[in-house]
């Protein structure tokens, strides 16, 4: 378990190797939804041009820094849908902090911030069907797996089941 204060913050100029690795890391590749490297100059473009408002962007992108190590990772709101006050969620630890809690203050974070500030709705991901840890993450912190989409997934190699995890914010 995290023994550490974490916090979640807008992205600066300096996380622009953060995120070049982290974009540019070929095993996030199926999990994800895009599949082609990023450079820097694109990735400097997107911080420069980020507003951090999710109604503007329909996305937001916060770091996630730990009082201990720094920055450790980036957790995303996505597919931002005002209508329906709903959003996807994606969260990336660095492999070095993985299975240590992390992922799971940052879920607390998120849906609080995506409760009280952002009065969303419903949060939902798609986590690939055999990635025990995020299934088992999602369902602890209250998502339901509420639907299976069959070859949802593509590694390069084969297809894989997805699930769609749903959580209603009340």
């Amino acid at each position: 378990m995290s023994r550490d204060k974490i916090t979640l913050r807008a992205m600066e100029p300096e996380d622009l190797e953060l995120l070049y690795q982290i974009e540019n890391n070929r095993e996030l590749w199926d999990v994800g939804r895009t599949n082609v490297p990023y450079s820097r100059y694109a990735l400097r473009n997107y911080i420069a041009n980020s507003t951090s408002d999710i109604y503007t962007d329909k996305q937001v992108r916060l770091m996630v820094d730990s009082s201990e190590h720094g920055t450790i990772g980036i957790v995303d709101l996505v597919n931002f849908e005002p209508q329906h006050n709903r959003a996807e969620i994606g969260i990336v630890i660095q492999k070095a902090f993985r299975g240590q809690g992390y992922a799971t203050d940052v879920l607390n974070l998120i849906i609080e911030y995506s409760r009280h500030t952002l009065h969303l709705h419903q949060l939902y991901a798609y986590v690939a069907k055999d990635n025990e840890a995020s299934t088992n993450l999602f369902l602890r912190m209250g998502f339901s797996a509420s639907l299976e989409l069959k070859d949802w997934l593509f590694d390069g190699n084969s297809y894989h089941h997805a699930l769609m995890m749903q959580k209603i914010l009340k």
